[in-house]
């Protein structure tokens, strides 16, 4: 039995460059935080198959998760003949921009290397991971990283300042397919990676904080006006930057001390009651 973490990422810039036949031509800069979920995997007898289980009732436990299918391919490629059992423990919010699925396929991934003592690099499972999902790969290297053409390339970065995050997601999901199909780059801002690289290798927190940047925002704020709420009460209340993850609708706050991260965190359990509302560091 093999237990591996696994941690959400939230997107410090996400800039569409452009649409392909089937995907988005894509520049992300993505950093890991401990807001983790937990993959344990375990052998069965073959006659049993794969058996994904949880405790959280939101998510699929057949052909549709992730895990399964980072499974059913970890098995074929490597010719292995078992059943499996993977258990799921999530604390990351399901469908919420944080990669939580893809970091538990990643999780999957990494749990049958070292159950089933297979040689293989992280560069190969990644390999594997980007045919089922674009974000698994980022979540095999984990870190900091520039994650380009569909999100499958990764090249890793320097990790930015340690800082707090406050994630909030109002315990609603986004369709990742709707938002992006939603998406027009003829209105969309201009996001600057190259200025987010910089700042990030220089380690200036502030100008991080002003850089924060999404092109699907717009998108999924249209769907889900609730982030615009929560955008304005994380800063009225002290955030350093603020910005909506992935294609949402989670926001992050960036905070650089840890008292002003607990105060931001107790006062956003208090406005939002009904919201899932976590305090995380980044990892990087």
């Amino acid at each position: 039995m093999i237990r591996i973490k696994a941690p959400a990422k939230i997107n410090l810039s996400l800039a569409i460059l452009g649409k392909q036949a089937h995907f988005h031509d894509v520049e992300m800069v993505m950093t890991t935080i401990d807001l983790a979920d937990y993959v344990t995997v375990s052998m069965l007898p073959l006659k049993d198959g794969i058996v994904v289980k949880s405790e959280c009732l939101g998510i699929p436990l057949g052909k549709s998760n992730l895990v399964y299918q980072a499974a059913e391919l970890f098995m074929k490629h490597f010719n292995i003949k078992s059943g499996l059992c993977i258990e799921i423990e999530k604390h990351i919010p399901i469908a919420g921009g944080l990669a939580g699925g893809s970091s538990d396929a990643a999780a999957t991934f990494k749990g049958l290397r070292q159950l089933f003592e297979i040689n293989c690099t992280d560069e190969e499972l990644c390999k594997l991971g980007e045919q089922i999902g674009s974000d698994i790969p980022f979540c095999i290297i984990g870190g900091t990283a520039l994650a380009t053409g569909r999100g499958e390339i990764i090249t890793p970065i320097k990790s930015p300042p340690k800082c707090w995050t406050i994630i909030i997601n109002p315990r609603i999901s986004a369709s990742t397919r709707e938002i992006y199909a939603g998406f027009q780059l003829e209105y969309a801002e201009e996001i600057n990676t190259n200025a987010m690289l910089k700042a990030i290798e220089k380690g200036d927190f502030d100008e991080i904080c002003s850089l924060l940047a999404n092109n699907l925002e717009p998108v999924t704020t249209k769907i889900f006006p609730a982030i615009n709420e929560i955008k304005k009460q994380l800063y009225i209340n002290g955030a350093n930057g603020v910005r909506m993850s992935g294609s949402g609708p989670t926001v992050f706050a960036l905070v650089y001390t840890e008292k002003k991260a607990h105060h931001l965190y107790q006062q956003m359990k208090k406005i939002f009651p009904g919201y899932s509302v976590h305090m995380a560091r980044t990892l990087g």
